[in-house]
């Protein structure tokens, strides 16, 4: 302590009591963290220990199938996005205008939905083998060959059309940034179109592809509704099996670790990828690239090679879906739909409210601490988004069943009255895994908006006699509204379309819009999924249209 502390009697700055913000930062960081904990606590200390069995049995298929399907959905997802974020950057051909925001239609398709619709088109039934019967003369199905629907190729093929985008809209920003001057010296070198593409703009572009690469894979790894329906077994699907069928949550827990470790891999080689290399513009004049007019063949190959990606991820999902929901028209009367939607946005949106709430607290009392443990603390809240579903369900239900229990013969004990289940047995936990699960999406949307406000305005809005309160109200909320409103919209969004912690979490009898789409389709009735599957697509591309927006 300094003589002036001394004399002036003020405490050290190390002794100051952390304010209510920095405390309930704290507190919002360690409920995002604690299901994850939760995993690894319920795996290393199982009430029945069945690991050597897994091991020795089912686990080595699982997390084979895993690793094939993650690492083939990536490579194609990586190659169909960074080629059409190529081709809409640095050429002209018809249809380029439209097909650069067309192309990231598919995400507001579920990857769930364009399995359905991919074996609705081509199964025995369908009008591909229909057609191919009657052009032939074929009777049977052993009077041909058809590739198997549902298999692990088919499942690569629908989550790469489903998750493309991610790449192509990281690459597609990474080529548009490039400088025209590199591209013409490549040029000038003799170098012709597939030579600039793999000598500059591929790796200029190297780590922004990665990183969507990367969000693809865990995509992938999330995925339940998908392999489930095509019978691949997974990790994931691993996961349901051992706990709901096998009635072991110690092992479902212990394949959970399986997944987060895969997933913390997989984050930590694509960050270490991003730091390795590094790219400078040194040019002082920096030039955006000039778009090229392919001749005519070239110009509608290019067409061509965008719209491919775009018809399997929306077109053929989208019109199968549409096609059912038409042809079904009596299916929109059904009450459990509405009931369903209507679960659904109280649910989603309550848990939209929380999250972007959540977000903007934390973000706001980091700030206001100045110390460097919270600002640490920020960025490990960002794993439930790395986290899947099925990861997330075990983390979040076993614990809370036991709190849950204890809560009920608590009060019980004290009053004589059984309350019942009332954190498990509501959408409580269902909510809770929605806020754990999209923290990132809104922590990411407000840290960066906080980021563009000057402290000056802030300080200035304290020294007018404004609370800290006050301020984040009448000074932070004005300039960052449109961000957090964009931030709720994707939210939102996002857990109308999750499906793996909604099959774990929600209560008995208790349908939203992604359950329902998925028992329905399980059952093979698209006809009463397609509805379902119609709203939640309309929600979805709500999200795009905005996602497109903020990038043009």
């Amino acid at each position: 302590m300094s003589l002036a502390d001394q004399s002036s009697g003020k405490p050290r700055r190390g002794w100051r009591l952390p304010s209510p913000w920095s405390v309930g930062a704290a507190l919002i960081a360690a409920l995002v963290v604690a299901p994850i904990l939760a995993v690894f606590w319920i795996a290393l200390f199982p009430a029945e220990n069945i690991w050597p069995h897994l091991v020795s049995t089912t686990l080595p298929r699982y997390l084979s199938n895993t690793l094939v399907l993650m690492f083939g959905v990536g490579a194609l997802a990586g190659a169909a996005g960074s080629g059409a974020a190529w081709l809409v950057s640095r050429y002209e051909f018809p249809g380029r205008r439209w097909l650069e925001w067309l192309l990231l239609l598919p995400l507001a398709i579920p990857a769930y939905v364009g399995a359905y619709a991919l074996v609705d088109f081509l199964e025995y039934a369908g009008p591909v083998q229909s057609t191919l019967r009657q052009l032939f003369g074929w009777k049977t199905a052993r009077d041909y060959w058809f590739p198997e629907i549902r298999s692990m190729g088919a499942a690569i093929i629908v989550l790469a059309a489903a998750l493309y985008p991610y790449v192509y809209l990281l690459a597609r920003n990474a080529f548009r940034e490039q400088s025209g001057s590199s591209e013409e010296v490549a040029q000038s070198l003799g170098s012709g179109a597939m030579g600039r593409f793999w000598r500059v703009g591929l790796p200029l572009a190297r780590p922004a592809i990665a990183a969507g690469m990367a969000i693809v894979m865990m995509e992938s790894v999330n995925d339940f509704g998908t392999v489930d329906y095509f019978a691949v077994q997974t990790l994931t699907t691993g996961i349901f099996s051992v706990w709901l069928q096998s009635n072991n949550a110690g092992g479902a827990a212990q394949i959970a670790t399986t997944v987060l470790a895969l997933v913390i891999l997989l984050v930590l080689l694509e960050k270490s990828s991003r730091r390795k290399m590094r790219f400078f513009n040194l040019s002082t004049r920096s030039r955006p690239v000039t778009r090229k007019v392919l001749p005519p063949r070239g110009a509608w190959l290019a067409t061509l090679a965008c719209l491919i990606p775009f018809a399997m991820g929306f077109l053929l999902p989208g019109g199968v879906i549409l096609k059912h929901a038409l042809r079904n028209a009596e299916n929109w009367a059904d009450p459990r739909l509405w009931e369903a939607g209507l679960h659904t946005l109280v649910v989603c949106g309550l848990a939209a409210i929380l999250t972007v709430l959540g977000a903007v607290f934390l973000v706001y009392g980091v700030r206001l601490s100045g110390r460097q443990l919270p600002r640490l603390l920020l960025p490990v809240t960002t794993i439930g988004y790395a986290a899947p579903g099925a990861v997330l369900g075990v983390g979040i239900l076993i614990p809370l069943a036991g709190l849950d229990h204890a809560l009920a013969d608590a009060v019980e004990s004290a009053t004589g009255r059984d309350i019942g289940l009332v954190l498990t047995g509501s959408a409580f936990a269902l909510i809770l895994s929605y806020f754990v699960r999209f923290f990132a999406i809104a922590q990411g949307a407000a840290d960066a908006a906080m980021g563009r406000v000057s402290p000056n305005l802030a300080l200035a809005a304290r020294s007018l006699g404004r609370t800290q309160g006050r301020t984040l109200v009448e000074v932070y909320y004005p300039l960052i509204r449109a961000s957090i409103a964009s931030a709720l919209l994707l939210v939102f969004v996002d857990c109308v379309k999750e499906l793996p912690a909604t099959l774990l979490l929600r209560p008995f009898n208790y349908e939203t819009l992604a359950t329902r789409v998925h028992e329905q389709a399980s059952l093979e009735n698209l006809g009463g999924a397609a509805p379902a599957a119609v709203l939640v697509i309309g929600v979805g591309l709500a999200a795009v249209g905005l996602l497109a927006r903020a990038n043009r």
